[in-house]
């Protein structure tokens, strides 16, 4: 019954996310957290931090843990093929028919509209997860400078978040 509530679960996440992992924070926090009460926000945090920093897409690697941590191996195996199979079947559509209508003004029109949409999702995960990350000002100022930081240079994420670490072990 879990392995089902699981793949269900994250099917419902993969289906109705778009944009990305990060758009698709906000309905995993409902989803995780709140109706399913699988993980805390703690949690989710860091495995939202922990799959930033491995390789694979965001989702992937959070429904994995999830389902690992809920059902073990098999749930790991459940969540993750929940949450790929929208983007695979949507992606096997977009392929057979975009391709002949992507000069259509209506297909333009629909693309248009939905970029607002996902830039909306990805700053409110922001949101989401700065409530529970800048729990004091050392955190805060922390973030604020990696953000300008980011913003006004040409840095490697790579190197940011090696450099956030040893921050965060020295004065965190």
């Amino acid at each position: 019954m879990i392995l089902l509530k699981l793949y269900f679960t994250f099917l419902k996440i993969g289906l109705f996310s778009f944009g990305g992992g990060y758009a698709m924070i906000p309905l995993m926090e409902k989803e995780i957290i709140k109706n399913h009460g699988w993980l805390t926000t703690t949690e989710f945090i860091d495995i939202i931090a922990v799959a930033e920093v491995t390789p694979g897409p965001i989702a992937i690697n959070s429904a994995t843990f999830v389902g690992l941590r809920t059902a073990g191996f098999l749930g790991s195996i459940s969540a993750t093929v929940g949450v790929i199979t929208p983007s695979l079947v949507i992606l096997l559509l977009i392929i057979r028919f975009l391709t002949r209508f992507s000069s259509h003004h209506q297909v333009q029109a629909f693309m248009r509209g939905l970029r607002p949409a996902v830039l909306s999702l990805i700053a409110l995960a922001a949101v989401l997860i700065a409530k529970e990350v800048f729990l004091n000002w050392q955190s805060f100022l922390l973030g604020s400078s990696i953000f300008a930081f980011i913003v006004w240079t040409k840095i490697h994420p790579i190197l940011i978040l090696l450099l956030s670490a040893f921050i965060g072990l020295l004065f965190l």
